[in-house]
């Protein structure tokens, strides 16, 4: 894990508020479209990725999670004029288009627990589209997301116990303190 130098959180830690760090939660996603790309098309930039992106959140659930949230990136919404699925909790195409993403296949990486992967798209789900979400879930989430990356994964009891610690009111410090110390490695 390294400290981001914009927000001294641990990298991605400190999206959505920090710029850098929130580039490197697109980043997860961005990846898999450019592999998607070559794989399919012998290209990273085909000239019709629009098109393509359209034919993948038309059938979510034949695509990894990544190359569906990358693709529903390129589309925009109609009634909230945003990325489509990104708007606020007020936006019903968005709303529509946020669960059809979960859809998708999640695919463990190598050398990672079983789980990591759900964990990681939910997280990244969350610290992408916070509105709407407790202010306590987004900070877990976003606090997890260095974890999940190094392939690491809490158990039930330590997400369920780190959860209670944030619904009573624990501050971001003592949150931070064991999901680095007790869920990972610092």
């Amino acid at each position: 894990m390294r400290r981001c130098p914009e927000c001294e959180h641990w990298e991605p830690a400190g999206a959505p508020g920090c710029a850098r760090c929130a580039g490197l939660v697109d980043e997860i996603v961005e990846e898999g479209w450019r592999a998607f790309l070559m794989r399919e098309f012998g290209t990273t930039a085909p000239p019709d990725e629009r098109l393509i992106a359209e034919m993948v959140v038309d059938e979510p659930d034949k695509h990894p999670w990544r190359v569906v949230d990358a693709a529903y990136d390129r589309l925009t919404c109609a009634e909230c004029g945003g990325r489509l699925s990104r708007g606020p909790v007020t936006c019903a195409a968005c709303n529509l288009a946020n669960g059809f993403r979960y859809s998708a296949i999640e695919i463990d990486r190598p050398g990672v627990p079983p789980g990591n992967e759900h964990a990681l798209r939910v997280n990244v789900s969350v610290t992408r589209r916070p509105d709407g979400i407790s202010e306590s879930e987004v900070l877990l989430r976003r606090l997890s997301l260095p974890i999940l990356l190094d392939g690491l994964l809490p158990t039930t009891a330590q997400a369920q116990a780190t959860k209670a610690m944030a619904n009573d009111g624990a501050t971001e410090a003592e949150l931070a303190a064991v999901v680095y110390a007790e869920w990972g490695r610092v």
